[in-house]
This record gives C-alpha cells, structure tokens and sequence, in this order.
C-alpha cells in the first residue's frame, strides 16, 4: 500500500515537490532538472521551477559541462531567472567543479592518459581559451601539485619550454604531464601542438626528467599523444 506522505505530494504545488522529494527519497532519485528547481526556488507565473529548469537544460542539450560554462548574465536571459537566481546557479556549479578537484588532496596514481585525464578535466573542460597545464609526479607516479603556466585565447596559448622544466625542477618533480585544452572541442593536435611536444621531450630526456604524455583536452574528451605513439 502506498505510504500516505508520499502520495500527498500529488496535492502539492509543481516547485515544491523536488525539495520534499529529496528529503523522502535521497538526492539521488532527483533529476538534473529537479535538482536545477531547487536551486532556482520558484518559477513564474504560468510556468513552475521544474519546466523552468526543463527549459534552461534544454538550451544546452541536457550537458551539464555546457550549464556550467553560462555566465550570470547568460542565465538571466531566461524569463524567470535574476540575477540572485542566476548566481546561485552558478555558485552550485562551480561548487561541484571544485568538488571534483578536491581528490587532488589524495594524490592520485596515474598509470595511464585517463587517470591524467580526470585529474585535470575540471579545470579545463569549460574554458572559453586556451591555457596550459603541467602535471608534476613523484616517484611514485602520484600527482602532487598541478601548475598553470600560460593562458591564451581561442585558438592558441604560448608555451616557453624552459619555464615549464624550471617549474619541475623547483617543485622537485620526478616526471611530467602536459596538458592543454581545445575550446573548439577538437582533439586534433596542430602542427605546434607536435612541435612542442617534440621539444618538451626532448629537454626531459637532458634534464632525466621524462615527459610521460601530452594530452589535448576538451568536452568530447582527450587526445593522448602516449597512447597514439606520437610522444
């Protein structure tokens, strides 16, 4: 026999029931979209927080990674969505991107390109430019310290091989990973994608600090210059 708490849900307002449905079945059993209502709070007239939510995640094909790279002023443009709405929205996700950055704190082993790829994907999925990243490893092959060294534009950022074994060198690192994103979202490497990638292990080789890959990142996933045999 149904439980009678839950059966009265029915009678509520459409907004309300994601929050009561989370504290009766867990925030596991909430979709995105009713996740996404808790957050807006209410709706408008005519149209409640879930359908509301509905239509956000729908203008970007259901891709939270896509959600996450709107801007406070892009969410306003929903009727129904200001700005102290827009901002927790925002907040939220990036709360959650910076969740999934925290098990750095653990370092993580890298034995291959995906666990190079989850350790970095956070900071660089949703970017609008271009920017370079170093993985620095210990002996063990554990991740402890990730370093920004340039940040560029749409299609390209400037990388200086020097400064990026300098920066291994001081943190005392044992090898490296490099990683750059493509906010295209190809993951083909370009003709000075290779040639740095020629040089950076080159100077590993001089310095007995190896390259281990160079991976390309975006939204659709990752280009591993290791795994293709082009390191």
């Amino acid at each position: 026999m149904p439980d009678d708490t839950y059966r009265a849900i029915t009678a509520w307002a459409e907004e309300d029931r994601p929050r009561e449905k989370m504290l009766l079945k867990g925030r596991q059993a909430l979709s995105d979209a009713e996740l996404l209502a808790i957050l807006i709070g209410s709706g408008s007239k005519g149209e409640s927080a879930v359908t509301l939510a509905q239509r956000i995640l729908a203008s970007v094909e259901n891709n939270l990674h896509e959600l996450g790279k709107r801007s406070v002023k892009d969410l306003q443009r929903f009727k129904g969505i200001g700005e102290a709405k827009a901002i927790s929205i925002a907040a939220a996700l990036e709360l959650g991107r910076r969740r999934q950055l925290s098990d750095l704190r653990e370092r993580p082993r890298i034995s291959g390109s995906r666990d190079a790829f989850q350790v970095i994907a956070p900071l660089l999925t949703d970017l609008h430019h271009e920017e370079f990243w170093l993985l620095l490893l210990n002996k063990a092959n554990e991740v402890f310290a990730r370093e920004r060294l340039s940040t560029g534009g749409m299609s390209g950022t400037v990388v200086d091989v020097k400064l990026a074994y300098k920066t291994a060198l001081d943190a005392r690192a044992a090898a490296l990973i490099a990683i750059h994103n493509h906010p295209s979202g190809s993951l083909q490497p370009s003709q000075a994608d290779v040639e740095l990638t020629r040089k950076l292990r080159q100077a590993g080789t001089v310095l007995d600090m190896p390259l281990l890959d160079h991976l390309i990142v975006s939204e659709r996933g990752y280009y591993s210059f290791a795994d293709e045999g082009t390191l």
